[in-house]
């Protein structure tokens, strides 16, 4: 696995969120962590990026423990984090919050930035905008563009399509699909179980921040207890 957590266990301060749940993902490849509010998804997500300290387990990167590196380091080897919320600079333009993204990066950035407006098309055309005037999905699409700026091999999504309506969520997976296939290997949490399984190769369904199901995406769509459980039926 290209990057992976091993039985992590831990939590903020006393009590433990994570009890042991393993996920990964390898490079040109989706996957997805699912589960209910509570279940420890987000948790899981900032293990791996080290914003969390964990008591038992490990983080390994392309082969390397980058378990006790700080999440700088882990960012400096190839890992982007989107967050759920407060992920854009809203009094920068597009093209600005773009440039933040490069600041690693002592090489010129222009191509990287033009694969992104070509990826997300309309950030071209409102390139000197403010981010506060962009709709959420515009604000998502600069905040991946943001990362992406990186050149990362991790792409790490924290609740992408929070918030957004049916059609953009539609279109953002698609953009992820279009990520995947730049050999990034992509590892999302998101709400909407059901849509992320259908782009998934690898899903995992964490339950009080345990491993209850893990399986490719096909797979977790047609156990019938995933979906009778997590799935709505």
């Amino acid at each position: 696995m290209f990057m992976e957590g091993l039985n992590l266990t831990g939590g903020y301060g006393g009590a433990d969120i994570l009890k042991g749940c393993s996920l990964g993902v390898e490079k040109g490849e989706i996957a997805v962590i699912v589960g209910p509010n509570g279940a420890g998804k987000s948790t899981a997500m900032k293990a791996m990026l080290g914003m969390l300290d964990i008591r038992e387990g490990s983080v390994m990167l392309d082969g390397e423990d980058i378990t006790k590196l700080s999440p700088q380091d882990r960012i400096a080897k190839g890992v982007a984090f989107v967050p759920q919320t407060a992920n854009v600079f809203t009094g920068m333009s597009v093209e600005e919050n773009l440039e933040m993204g490069a600041f690693l990066r002592t090489d010129d950035f222009s191509g990287t930035m033009n694969e992104i407006y070509d990826l997300f098309p309309i950030l071209r055309e409102k390139r000197n905008q403010m981010a506060r005037e962009l709709s959420g999905g515009q604000r998502q699409q600069v905040a991946v563009g943001r990362a992406l700026m990186t050149q990362p091999s991790v792409l790490m999504l924290d609740e992408p399509t929070a918030g957004v309506s049916p059609i953009v969520m539609d279109e953002l997976f698609d953009r992820i699909l279009e990520i995947r296939e730049k050999d990034v290997a992509v590892l999302m949490v998101e709400q909407n179980a059901r849509q992320a399984l259908n782009i998934a190769d690898r899903g995992y369904v964490l339950v009080t921040g345990e491993n209850r199901f893990t399986d490719t995406g096909e797979a977790l769509l047609a156990n019938p207890e995933v979906r009778a459980s997590f799935l709505g039926g």
